[in-house]
């Protein structure tokens, strides 16, 4: 199955790429317009239409001789698409092992175990506001549809220069870690030395009785 979907996000069988991609594509758009009941009956209905006529056709060639009885979907038919039991269980496994992870990372981020990703996962959410706002989780898909198909390709022709581009990011991003780190410590520093200097006058005055009792001995 992942083998597939890498084939085809690949575009190394342009036809069939082509023909999910586009009729990908199309379904989704058609639900800015369309409930998603609609889109699927719609679609289904077309490949009805084109299925019907093609085997109408071909059983009309073979009523006149011209066919020796040939199915036009024959290789489809005969494709197996089932699942044995080690590939359904294998399958049931990775789905259910996904489900625990993403609510035990909610329930951590939620219930702050850690403060920083608490911190990150808030930031998020407000920004997801934002995006809410700006566009539907509709155009979110469709943009991540061809963002999927499209990535690929742009990577593969030029791989070279984004990873220049990724070099020059990380580069800088490492600049603005090591100029954070450097007034943390100097900060820290300062707390220090000014902590340092609180603390020595609090020892100066329970000396002085010491020294007038000595003074009164002499």
């Amino acid at each position: 199955m992942a083998n597939k979907l890498v084939d085809l996000v690949y575009w190394k069988k342009v036809r069939k790429t082509g023909i999910v991609f586009t009729g990908l594509v199309v379904a989704l758009a058609s639900m800015f317009q369309l409930s998603a009941i609609t889109v699927l009956s719609h679609v289904c209905l077309g490949i009805l239409c084109v299925t019907f006529t093609l085997r109408l056709y071909y059983k009309l060639l073979e009523m006149l001789r011209w066919n020796p009885g040939l199915h036009p979907f024959q290789s489809l038919l005969d494709y197996d698409s089932t699942l044995t039991d080690k590939e359904t269980v294998a399958l049931v496994e990775e789905v259910v092992l996904l489900i625990a992870f993403a609510m035990t990372e909610i329930k951590r981020l939620l219930f702050i175990e850690s403060v920083v990703d608490s911190i990150k996962f808030t930031l998020l959410l407000y920004l997801l506001t934002y995006v809410g706002v700006m566009t539907t989780g509709l155009t979110l898909v469709i943009t991540a549809v061809i963002t999927m198909f499209s990535f690929p390709i742009l990577y593969k022709k030029q791989q070279v220069r984004i990873r220049r581009i990724t070099r020059a990011v990380k580069a800088f991003l490492k600049k603005i870690k090591n100029l954070f780190s450097s007034l943390y410590e100097s900060v820290r520093s300062v707390r220090a030395s000014s902590s340092e200097q609180t603390s020595k006058p609090a020892i100066a005055p329970a000396a002085a009785p010491a020294t007038k009792q000595k003074a009164k001995s002499k």
